[in-house]
């Protein structure tokens, strides 16, 4: 039975195809990954989002899904990961004692609820799939077949060491971790070599489009509308799920042009791009050197504060050496933390290297400042938006005038950085959705303090006189 007669079987998939001309686009790439035949409406469709002339003659071993946002991406994952673990027999390929891993990576837990619910609705709700059911955790199922189900977030140290009969990885474009300056290439080349020695092994990474880098912007420059492997299939929300309705479409162009384009009409953004590469800011770094002891120096101290919850709070200490900015030591506290507690902390490392007061934003009102204050640390306002101050940090990293710790998150936090401009024009600098950059906030903060920006050049008007 192939997977199109399972979605029509109603003892099956059928249940959660109420109306089947809503899927219809999605039937027609079904086919083409399985390499199933085609009619005539399927042919169409499938030339018009691949760009190809010729539908394929076999199953696919990779494929890539460009789609706007609610057009059907993560059902459609955890259908294919249910058939490819329920309807193959992967022992042939196994060791005694091994298991196949169909493994779904969403961007974030989230997302990876919503595709754990799926499939838990498909397996317990069809009998005679519920009977492979073996074991159940929160994230994972065990089947009968020695085939593993399991959903987790992008984490390119936790996909190694698994035999995968399948990997799909749900909106690949916004998979952000602080162990990767790119995240999705890094996942990618660890999980290859698991799907070696399973020959029908499938990889499918789907996602709405941001902007114009990453896996998924590589794949779609270098393979839709060609012929052979991969298949790359691009199309807008109401294209594969057209009970969205066009007002709401509407509407969200309407607000911001550039952000809806991407999220419900599949197109890439053209409105951001890197902040500065990574080798630019590899070049400031002391190699080795992760934290420099308290000396003879005159320091300088910033803080991110957080209220424990949510964002990690960060500190940054750096010294002026000639004409660059060095910096020393930096500490991060992720939450969930005691405010408290952390400030305690903060206060007892600034006093170690003679520091009596520390820059920050305006967060939380006057709750730092009294914080920091019970420790005798006085806690200044910063004069910069966060934005400005990664501004002025970019000339610095580019003339090499900053000295900064061999530290891979905050490595990764600047060069994760991104450009956007606003639709007045107005160029703000940001981490990326679901990214953090509390480290390199509270850096450049600091750099900025050890280096000022020069003030514009003042014009005085009045009467010269030439001196013979």
């Amino acid at each position: 039975m192939n997977i199109l007669q399972a979605c029509e079987s109603p003892l099956l998939f059928a249940p959660w195809f109420k109306k089947r001309e809503n899927y219809a686009s999605w039937f027609a790439f079904l086919a083409a990954f399985f390499g199933l035949p085609m009619s005539e409406d399927q042919l169409a469709t499938f030339k018009h989002h691949t760009g190809r002339t010729e539908a394929p003659k076999e199953a696919g071993s990779e494929a890539w899904l460009i789609v706007g946002r609610r057009g059907g991406k993560s059902f459609v994952m955890a259908l294919v990961a249910v058939f490819l673990a329920c309807f193959f027999d992967y022992r042939q390929y196994l060791a005694p004692g091994e298991r196949a891993t169909v493994l779904v990576i969403a961007a974030d837990r989230r997302q990876a609820r919503v595709i754990v619910r799926y499939i838990k609705a498909m397996l317990t709700g069809i009998p005679s799939l519920a009977l492979l059911i073996d074991r159940e955790t929160a994230d994972s199922f065990d089947l009968t077949n020695s085939v593993t189900i399991e959903v987790g977030t992008a984490s390119f140290r936790s996909t190694r060491g698994y035999s995968y009969a399948a990997v799909l990885c749900d909106e690949i474009a916004f998979w952000r971790t602080d162990d990767a300056a790119e995240p999705d290439f890094a996942i990618l080349d660890a999980i290859r070599p698991g799907m070696a020695t399973i020959h029908t092994s499938m990889l499918l990474c789907a996602s709405s489009p941001y902007a114009r880098r990453g896996a998924l912007w590589d794949a779609y420059r270098r393979h839709w509308g060609k012929d052979g492997a991969p298949l790359v299939w691009k199309a807008t929300t109401r294209e594969m799920n057209p009970t969205v309705r066009q007002s709401v479409v509407d509407a969200a162009l309407e607000r911001d042009h550039a952000a809806a384009s991407a999220e419900w009409l599949a197109e890439w953004r053209s409105d951001i791009e890197a902040f500065v590469s990574r080798e630019t800011v590899e070049a400031c770094v002391s190699l080795n050197v992760t934290e420099r002891a308290p000396a003879n120096m005159a320091y300088k101290a910033a803080v991110d504060p957080s209220g424990g919850s949510n964002d990690s709070m960060t500190l940054a200490i750096g010294h002026k050496e000639g004409s660059k900015a060095v910096l020393d030591a930096t500490r991060e506290r992720k939450p969930p933390f005691s405010p408290e507690s952390v400030v305690e902390e903060f206060c007892s490392l600034l006093k170690s290297y003679g520091i009596s007061s520390v820059t920050g934003d305006r967060y939380a009102g006057e709750w730092p400042r009294e914080q920091f204050r019970k420790h005798g640390i006085q806690y200044r306002l910063a004069d910069k938006t966060r934005s400005d101050l990664y501004r002025d940090l970019l000339p610095l990293l580019n003339s090499g005038s900053v000295d900064l710790l061999d530290d891979d998150k905050l490595i990764n936090q600047i060069v994760g950085l991104e450009r956007r401009v606003a639709r007045g024009g107005r160029e703000s600098i940001d981490h990326a959705p679901n990214a953090h950059d509390d480290i390199a906030n509270s850096v450049a903060l600091v750099v900025e303090m050890l280096n000022p920006s020069r003030q514009a050049p003042v014009a005085y008007s009045g009467v010269f006189h030439t001196v013979y």
